[in-house]
């Protein structure tokens, strides 16, 4: 693997909620004035070899990570307030937590957005960009990445997407299926098969930066992207930040099927007021959402493993917006099972969290492994990312079925250190 010289450019889609408060808590960590608590690659650590050989290291013992001190911080946002007043807007983070690096967070000015009023109808900022076509677009945004890299001396950039979640985009063969159909899409100004968050990635990739998706998008979900990913030798990750209730239900869901019980429903739901909640209001994006978190269940209780215990369960998903509640999410899950000689019983989950919270620190671990497949010669889907992220990405052309089960993903993930650390990945997934 290469080594993590010079600085790495962390480009942020969006600047609200999650990403202040990922970019404020790196700042905070750096200056000794916070823990990055929740960051798997900063905490964790994994075994390497066996018997007397057996150790147990941090990540960044087995492999090069960037330090915190050389990731520099940029964004692009449809409202044009810099990263300290969006921070103080967000109302996430108390004063004291956020004043001490408030200079760092000033100094950060969203750049235009590509934004496309259509994909997320409940957003109404003006900083964005006036593009003719999604080929232009896509064209300013690689500008913009550029830019950035040589204004700040970055050797490397990495972008993530952590903004709203856009409305459904159907896979279409026809638009989707290659990167040539994709190009031409773009110059024609397909408005309705290209979504901004594509350009976004189409533009990360062809400056040679990996490309991560936070939302439920479809935008990484292609063949199209695939190819790209694979042209230009660049990792891609996605998609939608496992933070609450679907991280409650990949962990969950096993102890249930380990454990043998049937499943006759699984019910879940959810209040949230931040701009996300807002956004998802609209029934078109919650679409997108829906999709990302029904897709969890079905890899992990499998019908045809075991159809005495999980043929037909009904699973339902909903999300409403409550502003009161701001940025602190509140899931419910009711879950019907059933037992010996087939007697019900219940498991009610009431998960009282705070969304960006438990984000942030998959923001920065997304971003540091990324960054280092991308360093390790890896490229296209990066399925050992899965453990971070809601709805894994996979080949569905080919049938493959995505890893959801959390304990799996977490195996995939520490093979995948050991692998780049140059020392045998020695688990395996039953």
């Amino acid at each position: 693997m290469k080594p993590a010289n010079g600085k790495l450019g962390v480009l942020c889609v969006g600047l609200g909620a999650v990403t202040t408060t990922f970019i404020t808590g790196v700042l905070m960590a750096r200056k000794g004035l916070a823990k990055p608590v929740g960051s798997m690659t900063q905490y964790d650590k994994i075994r390497v070899g066996r018997g007397k050989d057996k150790k147990y290291l941090h990540y960044g013992e087995i492999i090069p990570l960037t330090q915190l001190k050389d990731i520099e911080f940029g964004a692009w946002d449809v409202y044009p307030e810099n990263a300290f007043e969006s921070a103080v807007n967000a109302e996430v983070l108390r004063a004291k937590d956020i004043l001490p690096v408030e200079d760092e967070l000033k100094a950060i000015v969203p750049m235009t957005a590509a934004f496309d009023k259509n994909y997320a109808s409940r957003l109404e900022g003006c900083n964005v960009k006036d593009c003719a076509t999604r080929w232009d677009m896509a064209e300013a945004l690689r500008k913009d990445i550029r830019d950035f890299k040589a204004a700040h001396g970055c050797d490397r950039i990495v972008v993530i997407w952590a903004a709203s979640t856009e409305i459904y985009v159907p896979v279409d063969e026809t638009v989707h299926g290659s990167l040539a159909a994709l190009e031409a899409a773009m110059k024609a100004d397909d408005r309705e098969h290209i979504a901004p968050s594509m350009c976004y990635a189409y533009a990360a990739l062809a400056e040679g930066a990996p490309f991560i998706m936070g939302a439920p998008n479809t935008t990484v979900d292609i063949p199209a992207m695939w190819e790209m990913a694979e042209k230009t030798r660049m990792p891609i990750a996605g998609k939608d930040f496992k933070t609450g209730q679907t991280l409650v239900k990949s962990g969950f869901a096993p102890i249930i099927g380990t454990r043998c019980l049937g499943l006759s429903g699984w019910f879940s739901t959810n209040i949230l007021g931040n701009r996300d909640g807002l956004v998802l209001d609209e029934p078109a994006n919650f679409r997108t959402k829906e999709v990302s978190k029904l897709s969890t269940l079905e890899s992990i209780l499998v019908a045809e493993e075991q159809p005495d215990l999980y043929t037909d369960y009904y699973h339902k998903v909903r999300i409403n917006y409550y502003p009161p509640r701001n940025d602190n999410k509140e899931g419910w899950d009711n879950i019907d099972i059933f037992g010996w000689m087939g007697y019900p019983m219940q498991i009610k989950i009431n998960f009282l969290c705070r969304d960006s919270i438990l984000a942030a620190p998959l923001l920065l671990d997304l971003v540091l492994l990324s960054d280092a497949a991308a360093r390790d010669g890896r490229y296209g889907i990066q399925r050992f990312l899965s453990f971070f992220l809601k709805s894994p990405m996979h080949d569905y052309t080919k049938d493959e079925v995505p890893v959801n089960h959390l304990f799996q993903q977490y195996i995939m993930l520490k093979n995948a250190i050991r692998e780049m650390g140059g020392v045998e990945a020695d688990e395996e997934i039953d």
